[in-house]
């Protein structure tokens, strides 16, 4: 006697393409939000802008470069507007909200940024001192970020206001042009070695290339880089993350006891 075969239910035959198909789990699904666009866009504007000014200053100041170059009066205009417009990509990106939260971030400089620069004085050491860990001690931004950020804002307002001084030549005594003539020229000197260093070091770190050309950063690495960090909730592909506290993390890893009506 032959059986009729029932015809499957839909919701077994959703299951079963469930368990056979590839999980919907994209390739990110191990990273973690790092930079969202506003911020990749403003560190991208002004490296652009900063990249300008550099090589239209190394066209002005070096003499085989200026040849090559010529039209000095357009490299001049290049230059002071490229320099003028430095602090534009970051005004503009005052507006999102989690640019704010990362400024707020680069802006506390804790006992633990301390402890991150005394390991990595260390760190140069043939071998660690007794009982000393070398991990990093850092939040989403460790402390030698933290130091170089706060050192080119500076530079870039000293050499925006010397910048000035010598551009509008008739608004201030000789002495004034001159002093800023020799502020801007030797800070010039310090800014580029500086940037040299800031892209040795992205060189030397894809991970956190990648984070700053994608967003997107390997969890692992993160936590293993920016232990302090309170990382974004597993799986979200959202810009739109929630504002995590920068070293709102204990030693442990846990988030500190807070009262409540605090």
């Amino acid at each position: 006697m032959t059986m009729l075969r029932q015809p499957p239910d839909p919701a077994e035959r959703t299951d079963a393409a469930n368990r056979t198909a590839p999980s919907n789990r994209t390739e990110h699904s191990a990273d973690v939000l790092r930079f969202a666009r506003a911020v990749r866009w403003c560190h991208h504007a002004t490296a652009v802008l900063m990249a300008v000014c550099v090589g239209t200053a190394l066209c002005l100041y070096v003499p085989g470069l200026a040849q090559l170059a010529g039209r000095r009066a357009l490299l001049v205009a290049v230059h002071e507007w490229s320099g003028l417009l430095l602090p534009a990509p970051l005004l503009l990106s005052l507006v999102s909200r989690v640019l704010r939260a990362d400024l707020r971030r680069l802006n506390r400089f804790g006992p633990h940024d301390r402890r991150w620069l005394r390991r990595a004085r260390r760190a140069r050491r043939p071998s660690p001192p007794l009982g000393e860990d070398w991990g990093r001690d850092a939040g989403k931004f460790n402390a030698g970020q933290k130091v170089f950020a706060a050192w080119i804002a500076g530079a870039v307002l000293v050499m925006a206001a010397t910048g000035l001084l010598m551009w509008f030549t008739g608004l201030t005594p000789l002495v004034w042009r001159t002093s800023a003539t020799f502020v801007h020229d030797w800070l010039a000197l310090a800014v580029g070695a500086a940037l040299a260093a800031h892209t040795a070091m992205a060189g030397a770190y894809p991970e956190a290339r990648r984070a700053m050309r994608t967003g997107w950063a390997d969890r692992a690495w993160a936590r293993r880089e920016h232990a302090l960090w309170q990382l974004p909730d597993e799986h979200v592909r959202d810009e739109h993350v929630r504002d995590e506290s920068d070293g709102a993390v204990a030693r442990g890893g846990r988030a500190p006891h807070r009262r409540r009506g605090h």
